[in-house]
């Protein structure tokens, strides 16, 4: 393969820690019809990526190149693409979970995946926010239509979807209600959380009450446990399906309602992320940036759980 044809990636022959992740090179990848090729400059990372790289998710056995998120250039375009051209900078989330591969410096995907990225943020930026802020969007808006005045809590606040989600919720005009440790609050409040919960320190069931809709993002007994804050006809989105039947049983129960959702590409999300960016009214916290070689340090720091906001990938 000559050079002109040829990109570096993060590639894994087994699943496992940060350790099997290795810069490899691969063939360029060519734009298939309605798909665009995308010159990636900066690729955000999320839980699922690491999930994923441990054996935890919807792929199969490697080699593979995980990442969903991608702010970078249109380098060419497939057959029958009308909304972009080559050199316009765009950002967006590759179809999830098996569109995955943009922790590369080249990538295809649909074109109906990306937005136009707002001018007024760098790729860096934009790199960060596509997957969390699609999910945010799609529980808050597309599932809950989150209204003004409505009581919205939601869980991890401080994590990636959670930072993006309180943007979104105070853009809908909603009163949020947010759980993290007492050291994140701070950053919390600058987010524009109403009421910061210590969840080490207090049962959130024990004060909050009267919420109109619960974001799950951690799982586990939270579910169950988030629906008994609802009032009567609230909603509960979790973003880790299990695909079972028991949480809405239990809804039904309580006369609440609970439903799972799977982020999917979007490019009227997109455009309405595109919109909030553009406006100043969300942001992408960093929490680190690393180059495209170093992805298993990016990895390992996003093991420990324990980060505020986005890591991301910036690709030479």
């Amino acid at each position: 393969m000559s050079q002109a044809n040829t990109m570096h990636a993060i590639s894994q022959d087994v699943l496992g820690g940060p350790e099997v992740l290795k810069e490899v090179e691969k063939e360029r990848p060519a734009p298939g019809p309605s798909e665009l090729l995308v010159r990636v400059r900066a690729a955000g990372l999320n839980p699922t990526d690491w999930k994923h790289r441990a054996g935890g998710g919807f792929l199969k056995e490697p080699p593979f190149v995980l990442g969903w998120d991608v702010s970078g250039v249109v380098e060419s375009i497939g057959i029958g693409v009308t909304l972009f051209k080559p050199g316009d900078e765009v950002f967006g989330m590759l179809p999830y979970p098996y569109g995955h591969g943009a922790h590369a410096q080249y990538v295809t995907a649909p074109a109906r995946a990306f937005a136009a990225k707002p001018a007024n943020v760098d790729h860096e930026q934009a790199g960060a926010i596509p997957l969390a802020a699609l999910t945010a969007w799609q529980a808050l808006v597309d599932t809950a239509d989150v209204r003004p005045g409505q009581r919205v809590l939601i869980h991890a606040t401080a994590g990636g979807v959670g930072h993006l989600a309180v943007q979104i919720a105070k853009a809908r005009g909603a009163y949020v209600i947010g759980t993290a440790s007492a050291g994140k609050h701070d950053f919390l409040r600058r987010l524009g959380v109403d009421e910061p919960v210590d969840y080490r320190e207090t049962d959130f069931t024990e004060v909050v009450s009267g919420v109109d809709v619960v974001l799950d993002t951690v799982g586990g007994d939270y579910r169950s446990r988030s629906l008994r804050v609802l009032r009567e006809g609230g909603l509960l989105v979790s973003i880790l399906p299990k695909g079972s039947k028991e949480l809405g049983e239990e809804a039904d129960r309580l006369g609440v309602r609970a439903v799972e959702l799977l982020v999917e590409a979007d490019h009227a999300g997109m455009t309405a992320i595109a919109e909030l960016v553009a406006a100043g009214e969300l942001r992408a916290a960093i929490a680190g940036s690393f180059p495209l070689a170093d992805a298993a340090k990016a990895h390992a720091l996003g093991d420990t759980g324990r980060t505020m906001g986005k890591l991301v990938l910036v690709v030479d």
